[in-house]
């Protein structure tokens, strides 16, 4: 037993080591009290998003940078979207929407849709935002200014996420929990390995130029996980990408209850292990089984000391990422019982190649 041990403690503290780590370098975009003037593309596809689509588009009237225009691109939606999309154009003219072609063979709808956006845009830098995101007043400014400091290709943000039911809390701080236990955030900028990648779809802001020469999107067509994809072939090709928490500055309600979220999560829950299935069946095994190796020594001293561990390393990524310390703590059993589900819906859908989203398969 003592032997299992070992491996299993190596892996508690490295993850602890990378949360503190992440905890006081502070990868969070600083409100810019500078003012930038470039004109800003943002680019928003839309499908079945009607209980969304009006809180994103108010959000961008409220912003204190002004240079921007807002292409909405409608795909095949069933519901309202591109009722309230085009009522909403009609009155504020640096608004358009635009409806997406027919969905070509070899590509998911979202990658579709944003390429199609991109040969819409005429800014000199691109905001792709999904439609469930809502912006505080000074976010566009203070992320285009950050980009132009750092002559950033890309800057992709982590949005804070709401959360008003047990099931959400059930699930979507797992994200966070995850990306800030087992990446420093920090070399994603400054490491030029591609392995330290990490980029949020929610909010990519591309340099046009950049992005118009190598159609990113294009590049990525079948990717579930085109974020990450993007941002490895960004530091491949030697351009500069940055991940950073959002710092409050925008918010996410993913997904409104349990099962949404784990069928939203478990699309795309392997990507970041190379599509490895192996990879990733070690990985549950490594994070779930060893506290329970641990708890099983009936050893007093040991479990204080996972314990210890956890509740610390819960409550550095938890106030990181603007989440309730004391809650995620206190949830944490059922939210590793939720990643095993998911975990295993991930498995079984990747395997057997029947991951849906918005009605389409996904390769």
């Amino acid at each position: 037993m003592s032997i299992i041990l070992i491996p299993i403690f190596i892996f508690l503290f490295l993850r602890l080591f990378v949360a503190g780590y992440n905890f006081f370098s502070r990868p969070n975009l600083q409100i810019s009290e500078h003012e930038c003037r470039d004109r800003i593309s943002i680019l928003i596809p839309v499908r079945n998003e009607e209980q969304n689509i009006s809180a994103l588009l108010f959000s961008i009237l409220k912003q204190s940078y002004q240079n921007y225009e807002v292409i909405i691109l409608d795909d095949s939606s069933t519901d309202q979207t591109l009722q309230l999309a085009n009522d909403f154009a009609k009155s504020n003219p640096n608004f358009r929407v635009v409806s997406g072609k027919q969905l070509e063979e070899g590509w998911t709808g979202k990658n579709f849709a944003c390429w199609q956006l991109a040969r819409e845009a005429s800014g000199k830098y691109l905001l792709f935002l999904d439609a469930d995101v809502t912006l505080a007043p000074e976010l566009l400014n203070s992320a285009l200014c950050h980009l132009k400091r750092n002559d950033l290709s890309l800057l992709s943000l982590f949005s804070n996420q709401t959360m008003n039911t047990l099931g959400e809390n059930s699930v979507i701080p797992l994200m966070n929990y995850l990306l800030l236990t087992l990446l420093p955030i920090r070399l994603i900028l400054s490491h030029s390995n591609p392995i330290f990648a990490a980029a949020c779809g929610q909010f990519m802001l591309f340099a046009a130029d950049n992005y118009q020469q190598h159609q990113w999107h294009s590049k990525v067509k079948q990717e579930v996980t085109e974020d990450l994809k993007i941002m490895k072939l960004i530091k491949v090709a030697n351009y500069k990408g940055e991940g950073l928490l959002a710092n409050g500055l925008i918010s996410c309600r993913m997904y409104n209850n349990y099962t949404d979220a784990v069928n939203g999560f478990s699309k795309n829950f392997i990507a970041p292990f190379n599509d490895s299935i192996p990879l990733f069946i070690l990985f549950l095994v490594s994070l779930l089984l060893g506290p329970v190796f641990i708890i099983a020594t009936s050893d007093a001293y040991l479990i204080s000391l996972l314990f210890f561990i956890i509740v610390l390393t819960r409550s550095m990524t938890s106030s990181l990422s603007g989440q309730n310390v004391w809650l995620n703590a206190f949830l944490h059993p059922l939210q590793m019982l939720s990643l095993l589900h998911i975990g295993c819906l991930a498995i079984q859908r990747t395997s057997t190649k029947t991951r849906k989203w918005k009605g389409r398969m996904l390769s």
